[in-house]
């Protein structure tokens, strides 16, 4: 039975450290059995957010009077210390810039497919947190997208006024603020024009141990450590696909790929559609408490509709979470695209980093802050700008939840939850309130893989160039 490898996509040792993972969970390295398992019924490959939701779905509401399905957890790395454990700690879903950037490529109703979904995944969450009493510092803020370039303010304006007139629902939750008042109401310097809605601010490592540790209480067995190096191409003679590891193989009737990034690893045949971009993310610690921060969180728009330069957001103790600086490095692609290292930062981000409270807010000149810690992580960025989800295709028994481009915590908890309903129940993409647009298939890699063939003006619709 050939199993295939690549050299390219998988996670590297010895990882920066992010703020998010300073204070370990018991089940940070653990695996359940000293052997892996011979055969199982489930084994997910990746122990983030879309895994750790996966598991706990499969296994909710399952009656006890019915057998449970055997279910193993493979993780390279210790659990959750991908880009879930590396993110910004937002849960921002993008009621209005997104929607205007999707509306132009796709259309109003898959727009606004996608916008709904991603408001629905923000009220998924704190729900999940409130019914699991889960301990992950959830907070509700008001947050904003805000544009202190006055054409790129100009542009957006154009958008806004145009949607308003269409049927959007989510922009109800959006409020405008002009020149007049963008400055004071989102208190960065320069503003010309701000949006803002509800959001939430979270520690995303928590959140994440959480659903794992109950995930194995119900009898999961997780397994980190424990890279998976290849899949076999076909299933054995009892219907089970093998998988390869360091320490020995294991055999599955169905395998989940919720590994983002490094999907096309093991899965080839998605290395035009999903692949890594590499960030950065800090902690900053103002010398004194921070003040004249009207927002909870934020993001900076370097253009129109949707091109995040960077992003902020407040934690309780005073600090301030910062990530992106994409204006720093952009140019050297060889930093980012395609860059699978998260043990090296970005070189041009620290300095950055280190004066961008002053720089960004009124009346913040002359502030003292310290960069506290910074971190590197890395990407599954969607060469159509939409996660993976559903049946691998041609390969029965193989399912994806993965290329959240950069944009995972207001989409993972519903995708997981529909993905667990077509394992489990047999349920049709079609039922799951998964946007369309996410279903993963043979027609949709095509295309995506005919657009990077094609020459310079077609590619570009899929080059992620054009997201910074």
């Amino acid at each position: 039975m050939l199993i295939t490898t690549m050299a390219g996509p998988f996670p590297v040792k010895n990882a920066t450290v992010p703020y998010w993972r300073t204070q370990l969970h018991h089940l940070d390295s653990h695996r359940s059995t000293p052997e892996l398992p011979e055969k199982q019924d489930i084994v997910i490959i990746g122990a983030g957010f879309a895994g750790a939701a996966l598991a706990h779905y499969l296994l909710k509401d399952s009656p006890e009077s019915e057998p449970k399905p055997s279910i193993t957890i493979l993780e390279a790395r210790e659990a959750c210390s991908g880009a879930t454990g590396r993110n910004g700690g937002h849960i921002r879903p993008d009621l209005f810039v997104a929607l205007a950037a999707r509306m132009q490529a796709q259309g109003l109703e898959t727009a606004n497919q996608v916008a709904l979904f991603e408001a629905a995944n923000a009220e998924a969450v704190v729900a999940l947190v409130r019914d699991e009493g889960i301990d992950c510092d959830l907070r509700a803020v008001t947050t904003g997208d805000v544009f202190v370039d006055a054409a790129e303010a100009a542009k957006i304006k154009k958008l806004w006024d145009a949607m308003t007139k269409l049927n959007c629902p989510t922009l109800r939750s959006v409020t405008y603020h002009g020149p007049s008042d963008a400055e004071r109401v989102s208190g960065i310097a320069g503003a010309k024009v701000a949006f803002t809605y509800p959001a939430h601010v979270v520690w995303p490592y928590k959140l994440v141990m959480h659903l794992l540790e109950g995930a194995v209480g119900k009898g999961v067995n997780l397994q980190t450590k424990t890279t998976v190096h290849g899949v076999s191409e076909t299933v054995d003679g009892e219907g089970y696909w093998t998988l390869a590891t360091a320490r020995g193989a294991t055999r599955a009737k169905r395998v989940v790929f919720a590994t983002n990034a490094y999907t096309a690893g093991l899965l080839p045949e998605y290395d035009d559609a999903i692949y890594a971009a590499r960030g950065t993310v800090c902690r900053v610690v103002p010398d004194a408490p921070a003040t004249n921060i009207p927002l909870g969180s934020a993001g900076l728009e370097m253009e129109s509709p949707n091109s995040i330069d960077s992003y902020y957001g407040l934690r309780q103790d005073g600090s301030i979470i910062v990530g992106g600086g994409k204006s720093a490095f952009v140019d050297d692609k060889e930093e980012w695209y395609r860059n699978y290292d998260d043990s090296t930062l970005i070189e041009s981000t620290a300095p950055y980093f280190d004066c961008w409270a002053a720089r960004t807010f009124t009346g913040w000149k002359g502030f003292e802050t310290e960069t506290e810690s910074i971190w590197t992580g890395i990407m599954g960025y969607s060469a159509d700008s939409a996660p993976h989800t559903g049946h691998v295709p041609f390969k029965p028994g193989q399912y994806i939840c993965a290329g959240f481009d950069g944009h995972g915590m207001p989409n993972v908890l519903l995708c997981a939850k529909g993905l667990a309903e077509i394992i489990k129940d047999g349920r049709p993409f079609s039922e799951t309130g998964v946007p369309a647009v996410y279903e993963t298939s043979a027609a949709r890699l095509r295309k995506i893989s005919e657009l990077v063939a094609a020459p310079t003006i077609g590619r570009a619709q899929a080059d992620i160039y054009l997201k910074f």
